[in-house]
C-alpha cells in the first residue's frame, strides 16, 4: 500500500490539529485580510459556520477507506465479469486553491472469488473527494486501494470534474471538465476490456 493511502488513526489526527478557536481566528483573519471587518453583524457567526463547513467538507481524514472493503460476498454464483458503479457524485476541494471541483465518477473493478456491497465503492469516492488533493492523485488513489483490498484482477476509474479555481478565477472558463482515468490488472492490459468500460461510461 503507498504511504498516499495510510491514515494516522483518529487519536493521532485530532492531536496534531489545532483547537477549535485557533480554526476560527484564522478564519476571521482572512475575512480581514480580504477586506471586511470579521466584528460586523453579519460575519460575526461566519467563522463559526466555515469551522463547521470544514469538518463537513474534509471529514474523509477522519475515515479509512480500506475499512469500507472488509464485508465481502462469495456467493455469486460464478460471476466473474465487471461490476461497475456510474455517475457516482464527486464533490471535492483541489489542495492548490481549496476550490471545489465537483463531477462524476466511474468505477469498475473485475471481482476474484467475492464481491463486495456497492454502497462501499461509493463511500470509498467519498473518502477520497473529502480530502485536499488533485483530481489526479484522487483517481490513483480510489484505484489502488480497491485493488489492493480486494485483490481485483482489474480496477478501472474515470473521474470527470469541473473545477471552480478555473471557472470562477484565473482564465475564467465555465463548463470546461477534466477527465482522469486510471487502470490496473486486466483493464490496463486488455484493450478491449478497457474500451467496454469507456463505453459503458459513456465516453
Amino acid at each position: 500500500m503507498s504511504e498516499v493511502l495510510k491514515l494516522r488513526s483518529p487519536a493521532e489526527a485530532h492531536a496534531k490539529r489545532p483547537t477549535r478557536e485557533a480554526a476560527m481566528e484564522a478564519v476571521r483573519t482572512l475575512i480581514a485580510w480580504a477586506g471586511d471587518d470579521p466584528s460586523r453583524e453579519g460575519l460575526i457567526d461566519t467563522p463559526a459556520r466555515v469551522v463547521d463547513a470544514y469538518r463537513e467538507w474534509f471529514g474523509g481524514y477522519d475515515r479509512c477507506p480500506q475499512d469500507e472493503l472488509t464485508t465481502l460476498f462469495e456467493d455469486v454464483q460464478g460471476y466473474d465479469d465487471i461490476v461497475m458503479l456510474k455517475n457516482i457524485d464527486v464533490e471535492s476541494h483541489c489542495e492548490h486553491h481549496i476550490a471545489p471541483f465537483l463531477g462524476k465518477a466511474f468505477v469498475a473493478y473485475l471481482p476474484s472469488d467475492a464481491v463486495v456491497g456497492i454502497s462501499k465503492i461509493a463511500r470509498v469516492v467519498e473518502i477520497f473527494a473529502k480530502r485536499l488533493q488533485t483530481q489526479e492523485t484522487m483517481t490513483s488513489q480510489i484505484a489502488e486501494v480497491i485493488s489492493d483490498t480486494l485483490k481485483a484482477r482489474g480496477v478501472a476509474v474515470l473521474i470527470d470534474a469541473e473545477h471552480q479555481c478555473m471557472s470562477t478565477r484565473g482564465v475564467h472558463h465555465k463548463e470546461v471538465t477534466t477527465v482522469t482515468t486510471q487502470f490496473t490488472g486486466a483493464f490496463k492490459d486488455d484493450p478491449e476490456l478497457r474500451n467496454r468500460f469507456l463505453k459503458l461510461a459513456g465516453y
